[in-house]
């Protein structure tokens, strides 16, 4: 399952370390995850980054060559004083450890570590940090669409969308491949799952009914591609370039 911030928007994870293939490691890792990652190599540049990005968590080394973990985690905490800190710590500091945990960092590994266990030790920091973070959640976002597979809600621009069953399944089906153009017999067969013949227009009913709840009075997003089928996209204002 996967972890995603409240609104369904993937989770910012800021890792900090001057070793950069560890840090690239760790990113790789961490991205596979479907989280957003960002990367500094130094005290400065981890602040920095952490003030631009408002990360969710952040995987932090406690020796950098400017200013020690310590530092950056008593300068992020100025502003954001309730992001989760992940220490990397040299096998057989156990002083480093102490002075982390002490100084307010959450928890630590030591290197060498596993990819696994990093990724595992920031799921469960997130899941205990409350409200502003991260939840479990199975929610698909497209633009300002997000649909919650879990809740069965879903909301356009903050406004909650109500739809009937065999919409909700239409709606999933083109939320799950946006920018995909899905073809009648596709979505016949996934949405209905009853073979391509003579019912096209079932599809064509439901497509005008998703329309009426999900574009209407706004920028659309549902789009028919003449002679192909049908492609869901963010709308003009919220595409990304």
């Amino acid at each position: 399952m996967e972890l995603t911030r409240a609104d369904g928007s993937p989770v910012r994870v800021l890792v900090v370390d001057d070793e950069v293939n560890i840090a690239e490691l760790l990113s790789m890792a961490l991205r596979y995850e479907g989280w957003d990652v960002s990367m500094a190599h130094t005290g400065r540049q981890a602040v920095s980054s952490a003030a631009e990005v408002r990360p969710d968590a952040v995987v932090l080394d406690m020796m950098l060559p400017d200013f020690d973990g310590l530092e950056v985690l008593r300068r992020m905490r100025a502003t954001q004083p309730d992001v989760p800190v992940l220490f990397l710590t040299a096998r057989d500091a156990v002083e480093d450890r102490v002075a982390g945990l002490t100084a307010g960092g959450d928890d630590y590994v030591t290197k060498p570590f596993s990819l696994e266990e990093v990724v595992a030790r920031l799921r469960a920091l997130m899941r205990r940090s409350g409200a502003s973070v991260a939840t479990e959640r199975n929610v698909l976002a497209v633009g300002d669409l997000t649909l919650d597979e879990d809740s069965r809600e879903v909301f356009r621009d903050g406004t909650e969308v109500s739809l009937t069953a065999t919409e909700f399944e239409l709606l999933r089906f083109l939320m799950r491949n946006p920018r995909r153009v899905l073809s009648k017999a596709q979505i016949l067969d996934r949405v209905w799952q009853y073979d391509f013949g003579g019912q096209a227009n079932v599809v064509e009913l439901y497509i005008s009914y998703l329309r009426k709840k999900i574009d209407a009075g706004r920028e659309p997003m549902i789009h028919t591609m003449r002679g192909a089928g049908y492609v869901l996209k963010p709308a003009t204002a919220d595409a990304t370039p």
